[in-house]
């Protein structure tokens, strides 16, 4: 048996620590067990540092491992005391408080424990409410002018049919213009302060007497996807344990590591990665706000925040690395800051080297999905990093690029370099979507599971993601269904076909983009349908951005429309504008290259300098003709 290394520098240093087998290195098999084991072993190091506001001179509210050791005991008693077992879920619609945190791990001490964003509209809420079959609900109490969190949920409750108990968080330390918790809702379901009722119970054990076993169900997380319904990603407990272990050589923290967490906890890669992960490691989390990178003074102060905390690491999307690009280090020290990492959507390859020339801060790229329990492969931070790549896969779980036939089927594994659908297997893939119809499809029998992206493996074990299967836009590292757009569009008598994609974009990433083919002989602006999507888009990051009226739909020999050339279409007209806003004229062609993925061709006089400056901002290969 190889040396077990301590970091990861090549595949062979994956390959030798996989010589002990993964239950070997497990210290918990369920998350209730792993986080007490820190509470344990970690009692007075400070687990949680809340921000309220992202003031560099305010006193952050600060939890000891061993106070939410009990207070994630404490919610699950709660939980239990209010009906919930095994199978059943708690739901919460809360923005980043510890709070949140000790709901989340409570929950799934209790039951099931289901996040939903609160940022969508009441319809979307209410669906997910209803799918998971809620029967507790913690939300925030009433804070006018502040959150509209409870104007959305207050009226939906009693609709949703299961809820037994909805409990409201008052945050500490408490905000001015808080409201007082009512009595009940109009149907008659109780209304009680989470933190009074949750102070009641006892902190030393589960008086459920639950024995969680690796099989049971920790979570739902709603996950986008093409078939205009909520999808419940199902995690189980092993799945959540499993995580932190595995990603141990990746995301390297102990417990002097503290790690920024702007994400919302509505998302898995908050939850695992800024939450389970360096609660295993006995790491600090810094709570950035309950906004977290939403909230403007947390984005002008994030430097000086760096230097106050020691911050070691952080993780975020690429929108939010471009934010921070133009904010002034200042003379920050910023030598406490390892690493920081970026998933959920492709990076511009210039954004990262800008990003680390101008911050001395190395970018891991990694790549996961809600499906993976977040991560499935990251570039190592003591090895060769390779821009563009998505890295090594993590330890214990399998992947390979795979071919299928125009049915899904399984043809064969990709050679090297060759594209295919990344498939990936392991301890760390999920139990499958709550709804049955949802999994069709999902696996090969084998248990590897497909996930709709493409990608290829290059012969140093580095993968690279060329292309998506599957529909889904992301925007800022929001997935979005473009069905949500495509079945308003089509309610307008004068369209006969309708298909949505994401158009390149220097911020967002990608933003929605729709496309349209009218009937034989009708007639309609592209801005009454944009005003169409407007009105009846319930998702507002789905309204898209612009309608364009196609003479002919590109469609497949067998009659399906053809994305792949409506995002072709998509980004030339993205950076054709911004090619022009800059002041350049060019000739430009967009295709898709096999081992590159989208690929822009430019034919222009102009310096080749010039191009590259505006181009760079776009997560896209380009050259020169």
């Amino acid at each position: 048996m190889s040396k077990t290394p301590t970091s990861i520098t090549c595949l062979a240093d994956i390959e030798a620590f996989e010589g002990t087998p993964w239950r070997d290195r497990l210290t918990a098999t369920n998350t209730y067990d792993l986080i007490q084991r820190a509470a344990a072993e970690f009692a007075d190091r400070p687990a949680l540092k809340f921000l309220l506001e992202g003031d560099v001179d305010e006193k952050p509210l600060v939890v000891s491992y061993r106070e939410l050791g009990a207070r994630v005991t404490q919610a699950a008693n709660l939980f239990h005391s209010r009906g919930v077992g095994r199978d059943d879920v708690v739901s919460y619609i809360l923005p980043n408080l510890t709070e949140t945190h000790y709901t989340i791990w409570g929950g799934q001490a209790a039951g099931i424990v289901n996040a939903i964003n609160p940022f969508l509209e009441p319809e979307t809420i209410l669906e997910l409410l209803r799918a998971a079959g809620t029967k507790v609900l913690v939300t925030l109490a009433p804070m006018p002018g502040w959150s509209e969190i409870w104007d959305k949920v207050a009226p939906i409750i009693d609709a949703v049919g299961t809820i037994q108990t909805v409990f409201q968080v008052v945050p500490r330390p408490v905000w001015k213009g808080v409201g007082a918790a009512a009595g009940a809702t109009d149907g008659g379901i109780p209304i009680l302060d989470f933190n009074t009722a949750m102070a009641e119970q006892t902190a030393d054990r589960l008086v459920s007497g639950r024995v969680i076993v690796e099989s049971d169900i920790a979570a739902y997380f709603h996950t986008g996807g093409t078939t205009g319904t909520p999808k419940l990603a199902r995690h189980s407990h092993l799945n959540e344990a499993f995580m932190p272990m595995a990603v141990a050589l990746n995301i390297q923290m102990d417990e002097q590591s503290v790690m920024f967490c702007g994400l919302p906890l509505f998302h898995v890669n908050a939850v695992m990665v800024t939450g389970v992960n360096a609660f295993y490691r006995g790491s600090c989390v810094v709570l950035l706000t309950p906004l977290g990178y939403r909230s403007p003074k947390v984005i002008a102060n994030f430097w000086k925040l760096v230097e106050k905390y020691r911050a070691t690491t952080f993780s975020g999307v690429p929108t939010l690395f471009a934010k921070l690009l133009g904010v002034p280090t200042g003379g920050a020290d910023l030598s406490s800051l390892k690493y920081a990492v970026c998933g959920a959507a492709p990076m511009p390859r210039e954004l990262i080297r800008q990003f680390q020339r101008v911050t001395g801060v190395g970018i891991l790229e990694g790549y996961g999905l809600t499906e993976g329990t977040c991560v499935s492969s990251c570039n190592p931070l003591d090895g060769e990093r390779r821009v563009g790549s998505i890295g090594y896969r993590i330890a214990y779980q399998e992947m390979k690029a795979v071919m299928l036939d125009d049915k899904g089927l399984y043809l064969g594994d990709c050679g090297e370099d060759e594209v295919g659908v990344i498939a990936i297997r392991g301890p760390n893939i999920f139990a499958g979507y709550l709804q049955e119809e949802a999994n069709i499809g999902l696996f090969l029998d084998d248990g590897w599971m497909l996930t709709g992206d493409l990608g290829r493996c290059d012969k140093d074990g580095y993968f690279w993601l060329t292309g998506r299967a599957k529909d889904v836009i992301i925007r800022g590292g929001h997935n979005i269904d473009p069905g949500l757009i495509e079945e308003v569009l089509a309610l307008h008598p004068a369209v006969e076909l309708a298909a949505a994609v994401g158009q390149l974009d220097a911020y967002a990433g990608e933003l929605p983009v729709a496309f349209v083919a009218l009937s034989a002989g009708a007639s309609v602006e592209s801005g009454e349908l944009e005003d169409l999507a407007r009105k009846n888009i319930t998702e507002r990051a789905a309204v898209p951005v612009r309608v364009e009226i196609l003479d002919q739909m590109p469609v497949t020999s067998v009659g399906k429309i053809f994305k792949p050339a409506l995002r072709c279409s998509a980004a030339v007209h993205a950076l054709t504008k911004a090619l022009t806003d800059a002041g350049i004229t060019v000739g430009l062609e967009v295709f898709d290259d096999k081992q590159r993925g989208m690929v822009a061709r430019v034919t222009s006089d102009a310096d080749e300098a010039a191009i590259g400056k505006v181009l760079s901002d776009f997560a896209i290969c380009w050259e020169k003709a």
